[in-house]
């Protein structure tokens, strides 16, 4: 690690605390110039470190520019070394590692952006992707089962983003069946799994999995489409940290993914399970503008995720992709 990873590092989990630069550069056996060099470097680079006299430097607690640097102090050591591209800003964070696909990188690839133009949810809709109010991660997966146990990944996501919120934040979070973490009542955070299949074979060449949360309330607010649905999670905490614990389970479940373990959790977040619901089918994998809804009752989720619903005619469907409404 270099010199500037481990003043960061210091800094970061000692956020609003003071060093000197003797104290830096005794801890990090160093020399004081080193220390000085490391902090201009990380400053140029956005972070707000502030330098007292008689007290030394401190990144200040407001501070919560994600970055490479950043994301990797909390992932665990089986996680360090995935290979990750952090962006101010991009289209997509999907679209980024589907690009980095077809250029053949490994499983596990990270792709995190401050802010998206072009971010995207299921059935086409736009995700509100503002700078500086939310995280969006996508993880590049390339797993050895086909396409009809695909909805694993969301579920599996699902979880790990409940998991990450619970252990950095201190909230419980639930989940709507499929894709989407609600807190409070509101939608915090969505999922959009994308596959690439070998036609023939029917074998996933690579997933992609985009989580896009909202960490905080946009400074303009959200947009009057959402307003009334959407909410962030609003405590203090440090948006590197939270991106690599989403990181950290979400692979730590997929080791094991195939024993389907982390379901019993999934069920135990769900907001639908007992509930009477709305199921939405669209038709395409487009919102259409008169979608047909079916009135019916969430039972169960079964162990590929899917969502056993009983219509009112007493008939029975596993759902494993499209939609749903909860009545209120």
């Amino acid at each position: 690690m270099s010199v500037k990873d481990e003043v960061l590092k210091t800094l970061e989990i000692n956020k609003g605390e003071c060093f000197s630069g003797e104290a830096l550069a005794n801890q990090l056996g160093v020399s004081r110039a080193a220390v000085w060099k490391a902090i201009t470097v990380l400053r140029k680079e956005g972070y707000a470190i502030e330098a007292g006299t008689n007290k030394g430097y401190a990144l200040m607690e407001s501070s919560d520019l994600l970055s490479e640097q950043g994301i990797r102090l909390y992932l665990s050591e089986s996680n360090g070394l995935l290979p990750m591209h952090v962006y101010k800003t991009i289209d997509s964070t999907n679209l980024a590692a589907k690009r980095l696909a077809l250029e053949g990188v490994s499983h596990g690839t990270v792709v995190v952006s401050n802010e998206q133009t072009k971010g995207r949810g299921r059935l086409g809709r736009d995700f509100y992707s503002p700078a500086s109010s939310g995280i969006y991660l996508t993880i590049l997966l390339r797993p050895n089962f086909d396409l009809s146990k695909g909805v694993l990944i969301t579920t599996a996501s699902s979880v790990a983003v409940c998991r990450a919120i619970q252990k950095v934040c201190g909230v419980e979070a639930q989940i709507k069946w499929v894709n989407d973490v609600y807190i409070n009542g509101q939608k915090i955070c969505g999922i959009l799994t994308e596959a690439i299949t070998d036609f023939e074979s029917g074998a996933i060449e690579y997933i992609a999995s985009g989580i896009g949360i909202n960490c905080h309330i946009p400074e303009t607010g959200f947009p009057d489409e959402i307003k009334t649905k959407a909410g962030a999670i609003q405590t203090s905490f440090s948006r590197n940290q939270l991106a690599a614990e989403v990181i950290n389970q979400l692979m730590s479940i997929y080791e094991d993914i195939q024993s389907r373990s982390f379901i019993s959790e999934y069920k135990k977040r769900s907001m639908v399970l007992g509930k009477d619901i709305e199921v939405i089918k669209h038709y395409s994998n487009q919102v259409s503008q008169n979608p047909h809804a079916q009135p019916a009752v969430a039972l169960d989720i079964d162990n590929d995720g899917g969502l056993l619903v009983e219509y009112e005619d007493d008939t029975r469907e596993v759902l494993n992709t499209g939609e749903i409404s909860i009545k209120l």
